[in-house]
């Protein structure tokens, strides 16, 4: 069989135009540097996965002429795919759809949020579409989803979302019932995009295991945004 890909679909890094729901309290420049701690961390958890399954990491990116600086926050032997135009669900159809083309049996894109995602989530969501199952989704705590995983491109599973709000998740299981789609649906993770989960993050990596989450599931390191969380407590 094919390999699957597992892709971060992410914005290389700039001041200003990263993060920029988590400022308050990071500043424009310290977004863009935890977003670099993210992407780079997340691409360490999908290496390591891509070495004990069928599957081969990537980054779904944006913007174009970016890409030295985006190498630069990834493991060798990262993909880089770049993204299309439009809204979040077009460029998830096109990401997918350009995996796919690429010679991959199944496409995993995850968002670039979520530094501390557990490798098991993604070993899992390999694992499904390996199997044969046409779709995988681990939902996000607000509503959204972590990442989602397909076997063919599914354009009614993008349209008219309203991205970035609560029911996201909700409505992209509806879709997946409209076209007659059984997805696997697996644990749910959070994503760190404003004040809250920020403090989520600074306590998780002090420790602290996440409410929502399985006791069982091992805490996840993200050594470049602990050391970033810490370096900026110990400033303040």
């Amino acid at each position: 069989m094919r390999p699957i890909a597992v892709a971060i679909i992410c914005k290389t890094p700039s001041p200003g135009k990263s993060k920029t729901r988590l400022s308050p309290p990071l500043r424009p420049e310290e977004c863009a540097a935890i977003s670099a701690c993210f992407i780079a961390d997340l691409a360490a958890t999908i290496a390591e996965v891509a070495e004990a399954t069928p599957a081969t990491g990537h980054a779904v990116y944006t913007p174009e002429g970016s890409e030295s600086a985006l190498r630069e926050l990834l493991p060798a032997g990262f993909g880089l795919t770049l993204q299309g135009e439009g809204d979040l669900g077009a460029r998830l159809l096109k990401g997918t759809a350009d995996l796919l083309a690429a010679g991959h049996d199944g496409a995993i894109l995850v968002n670039s949020d979520s530094p501390t995602l557990p490798p098991a989530l993604l070993r899992d969501a390999v694992s499904a579409l390996a199997a044969g199952h046409p779709m995988v989704i681990s939902p996000a705590i607000d509503g959204g989803y972590t990442f989602i995983g397909l076997a063919a491109p599914h354009a009614r599973l993008f349209e008219d979302i309203p991205w970035s709000t609560e029911v996201v998740f909700a409505l992209t299981m509806e879709r997946a019932r409209e076209i007659g789609l059984e997805p696997v649906v697996l644990a749910p993770w959070y994503d760190v995009d404003d004040a809250s989960s920020y403090a989520m993050l600074e306590a998780e990596l002090g420790g602290a295991h996440p409410d929502f989450a399985d006791a069982a599931t091992p805490l996840r390191d993200a050594p470049r945004t602990r050391a970033f969380v810490e370096q900026r407590r110990a400033a303040s």
